[in-house]
C-alpha cells in the first residue's frame, strides 16, 4: 500500500516566520502550535504505529556487519577510459589530465577559475556558488601543481583539477560557517578527512561552496550569503542542500566538487542541476571534519558531470578512517560492477508520483537501460518519512543547542522556525522514529532479495522558481519540500547508497534526474549503472557555463 500523503501546508515567509518561532517558544501558545504543525505531517501516526518486533537503532547497517581494524585507502586509481556524457561536452578530470600533459598550465586554469566565478558573481543575477574563495590560497595550489608537471612527477590524474568544498567541511584556512553569519569564527586547523585526500591527491581547492543554512532545506536558498542559483535558468534554484557545490560544477568552475546528503542534498541538487551525484553507504566515507548536524544520517559524497568523475572521487574519498569508527566495518571499496542480468526494482504508486515530464523521462530512461523490470512492494513510506523528519529535526536541534535560542537572531526566519519547532519534538518520538528506521531498512532489504537496485525519480518536479521573498527572509514552504525530498529520504534513513544521474530534460530544457538505491556497499553496482545511462541521454548545454580548458 502507498501512503505518501501530499503535504497540505501554507507556504510563509519572512517576518510571520520569524513570528511563528517565537510563538513556538511561547510556554503557553508553543505546545498547541507544534502539535498543530506536526498533525499535519504526520506525527500522530507515527507516534500511534507499533512497528513489529523493531528494537531502535540509528545505525541499522551495522546489524551484522562485524568491525575491522582501520587500514589504509588503496592507491589513487587511475582515470580510466577516456569517456564523457554524450551530446554536450562537460570538461572531464581526464580532459584536465589530458590537457596538463599537452602543456596547459594549471596555473592558467586557477586564473580563469577566479576570474570567471568574480564575474558570475559580480552579475545582475549571481551565480552564489561559493561562500569564500581565497585567491592567494588557489594560486598557491596551482602552482605546487605547475611545478610538479615540470619536473614529471605529478601525483595522479586529479593534479591540477579544480575541486569545489561545501562549506560543511574543514578546509584548512578556511572557516566553516555550514551556511550561518555567525559559525566558525576562526578557519579550520586542519582538513577534513575527504579534503585531506583530496588536496594529497593534487586537487586544487578552489573554496567553500554555499549551503542551506546548516543544511535545513532544500532549495538552496540562503538569506545570508545569497541563493545558489541553477546554471540552466538563473531564475530557478540549484537545489539544496549542496546547492553551491552542484552550481559550481554545471557552471563549468570545476568538474566535480564535494557534498553532504541528510537527506537528499547531494541528490537533490545533482537532479535538479543535471549532475551526477553519490550518496554512499552510511560509514563508506568518513565524516571526521564535517559539521555534526545530523550524526547518524548524515553522508559525504561527490558530484560531478560526468559518472566516470564521480567515480574517481568516490575511490579517492571512500575507506576506512582510523579517526571515524564508522569506517571501519566497510568492505573494500570498488568502483565497477558487472550489469548483466540486471534486475530494476520499481514500486509503481511511489515511482509515478512525480510531474508527468518527470515520470515519462525515468519511464523512459528506464527502458533505455535494458535490464529486467520487477514490480516490488515498498511498504509505509509515508511513515518512514515522517520518522525521517524527526530524526533530523531532532538531530539539528541538538547540534545547535550551544547556540539557539540564545542567538536566534542570527538565524534566518526559517532557520528560527524549523528550529524553534524542533525542539517541541518529544524524546519518546525520536525513539519510536528509530523503531520505523530498522522497520524500513528491513523492507528494502525484503526487496533486495528480487532485484539488484531500486530505482525512482531523482525529485518529483524539476528546479523550482526562485520567489523574492525567498531570497531575501526565506521561506516555509513544505509543499515544495515533500516534492524535492520525496524519493531522497528512505535512503538516509536506511544508511543505502543512492545516486542520482540525469534522466532527460523537460520543454524548456531543464533537467530531471533518476535515482537509483542499492544494497550496503554496492557502490560498484550503480556508478555502473549511471555510466549505462549517460550512453542513452544526449546532455544540453546550461544557460550558464565556463570552458577551462
Amino acid at each position: 500500500m502507498y501512503d505518501i500523503i501530499p503535504m497540505n501546508a501554507p507556504r510563509t515567509t519572512g517576518w510571520r516566520l520569524s513570528a511563528l518561532a517565537g510563538l513556538l517558544e511561547h510556554p503557553l501558545a508553543g505546545p498547541p502550535l507544534a502539535e498543530y504543525l506536526f498533525g499535519l505531517v504526520g506525527m500522530q501516526r507515527l507516534r500511534s504505529c507499533a512497528p513489529p518486533d523493531a528494537l531502535p537503532s540509528i545505525h541499522p547497517l551495522l546489524a551484522g556487519f562485524p568491525l575491522a581494524e582501520p587500514s589504509p585507502l588503496a592507491a589513487p586509481p587511475a582515470v580510466a577510459a577516456e569517456h564523457a556524457p554524450e551530446g554536450f561536452p562537460f570538461k572531464t578530470v581526464a580532459d584536465f589530465a589530458r590537457a596538463y600533459r599537452e602543456g596547459l598550465s594549471p596555473v592558467e586554469v586557477a586564473e580563469k577559475v577566479l576570474a570567471r566565478r568574480k564575474a558570475l558573481d559580480q552579475a545582475q543575477k549571481p551565480l552564489g556558488a561559493f561562500i569564500a574563495q581565497d585567491e592567494a590560497d588557489v594560486r598557491a595550489q596551482a602552482r605546487a601543481s605547475a611545478e610538479r608537471f615540470a619536473a614529471g612527477k605529478p601525483l595522479g590524474p586529479l593534479d591540477g583539477v579544480p575541486i569545489a568544498i561545501k562549506d560543511e567541511l574543514d578546509q584548512l584556512g578556511y572557516a566553516t560557517t555550514v551556511g550561518t553569519r555567525f559559525l566558525g569564527a576562526a578557519p579550520a586547523a586542519k582538513d577534513a578527512e575527504v579534503v585531506r585526500r583530496l588536496r594529497a591527491a593534487g586537487a586544487v581547492l578552489i573554496g567553500k561552496t554555499n549551503m542551506h543554512e546548516i543544511g535545513m532545506g532544500a532549495t538552496g536558498h540562503n538569506v545570508h550569503h545569497g541563493a545558489a542559483r541553477n546554471p540552466y535558468d538563473l531564475d530557478r534554484a540549484a537545489g539544496g542542500s549542496s546547492g553551491g557545490s552542484a552550481a559550481a560544477v554545471a557552471a563549468g568552475l570545476c568538474p566535480a566538487a564535494v557534498g553532504a546528503d541528510g537527506g537528499g542534498s547531494i541528490r537533490i541538487p545533482a537532479s535538479l542541476c543535471g549532475l551526477v551525484g553519490l550518496k554512499p553507504t552510511f560509514g563508506r566515507v568518513s565524516e571526521q571534519g564535517a559539521a555534526p548536524i545530523c550524526w547518524s544520517l548524515a553522508h559525504v559524497g561527490p558530484l560531478a558531470a560526468s559518472a566516470e568523475d564521480a567515480a574517481l572521487l568516490y575511490m579517492l574519498m571512500a575507506g576506512k578512517d582510523a579517526g571515524d569508527p564508522t569506517t571501519w566495518h566497510q568492505p573494500a571499496p570498488t568502483q565497477a560492477a558487472d550489469l548483466r542480468g540486471l534486475k530494476l526494482g520499481v514500486f509503481r504508486p511511489w515511482f509515478e508520483d512525480a510531474d508527468d515530464a518527470v515520470v515519462t523521462a525515468c519511464s523512459g530512461m528506464l527502458a533505455e537501460l535494458g535490464a529486467q523490470v520487477v514490480e516490488i512492494q515498498l511498504p509505509e513510506l509515508g511513515l518512514a518519512a515522517t520518522a525521517h523528519m524527526v530524526t533530523i529535526a531532532a538531530e539539528m536541534a541538538a547540534s545547535q543547542a550551544p547556540h539557539f535560542p540564545s542567538r536566534r537572531r542570527d538565524y534566518s526566519p526559517e532557520v528560527q522556525f524549523n528550529l524553534a519547532l524542533a525542539r517541541r519534538l518529544r524524546a519518546a518520538d525520536y525513539a519510536q522514529a528509530q523503531r520505523i528506521r530498522v522497520a524500513q531498512y528491513r523492507a528494502f532489504m525484503d526487496a533486495f532479495r528480487l532485484v539488484d537496485a531500486i530505482v525512482t525519480p531523482g525529485v518529483a518536479c524539476v528546479a523550482p522558481l526562485l520567489s523574492r521573498e525567498a531570497l531575501t527572509s526565506g521561506e516555509s514552504d513544505l509543499v515544495l519540500l515533500d516534492r524535492l525530498m520525496r524519493y531522497a529520504r528512505p535512503a538516509n534513513l536506511t544508511g543505502l547508497p543512492a545516486i542520482a544521474f540525469p534522466a532527460g530534460y523537460d520543454v524548456d530544457g531543464l533537467p530531471i534526474g533518476m535515482q537509483v538505491m542499492g544494497r550496503p556497499w554496492d557502490e560498484g553496482r550503480l556508478l555502473g549503472i549511471a555510466r549505462a545511462a549517460e550512453r542513452a541521454v544526449p546532455r544540453k548545454a546550461p544557460g550558464v557555463y565556463t570552458s577551462l580548458l
